[in-house]
Parts: structure tokens; C-alpha cells; sequence
């Protein structure tokens, strides 16, 4: 096991952590919450050297940043 696998690990494990039990419940601190173990994820793959999973993970991760703000910009027109 390399360091960014190990890295990945842990960064993953805080953020979910930080994902289930927020501090404020407010949507730019739930975006920020669900950032950081995905930066995690990305370790993780980035320590097995997929090309194709991290465009995958990038894209998907793009598209889903796109959708929540879109969701937030609309629970605060309301």
C-alpha cells in the first residue's frame, strides 16, 4: 500500500464522517462535506493508476457538483 491509497483511506473516512454528522445543516456546508470524500475517493484511485476510472470520477463528480447547485439555487428562489 502506497501513501496516497493510506491518504485516500483516511481523507475518505473523515469526510464521510463529516457527510453523516454536519456541524450546520446549511447547502454550501453540505456541498463542502460531500467534496471532501470524493477527494478522497479520488486518491484511492488515483493510487491503482486508472486512467479511465479517474475521467470517470472527475466527470461524474462535475455533473453531480452542477445538479446540487442547481437544487440550491432553487430551494432559494422559494
Amino acid at each position: 500500500m502506497n501513501a496516497e491509497f493510506l491518504l485516500g483511506l483516511a481523507i475518505l473516512a473523515i469526510g464521510t464522517a463529516a457527510t453523516a454528522f454536519p456541524g450546520e445543516k446549511t447547502y454550501l456546508a453540505r456541498l463542502i462535506n460531500l467534496e471532501i470524500p470524493s477527494f478522497g475517493l479520488f486518491l484511492i484511485m488515483l493510487a491503482f493508476d486508472e486512467m479511465l476510472a479517474l475521467l470517470t470520477f472527475v466527470g461524474v463528480t462535475a455533473i453531480s457538483t452542477f445538479i446540487f447547485v442547481r437544487i440550491m439555487e432553487r430551494r432559494d428562489d422559494r
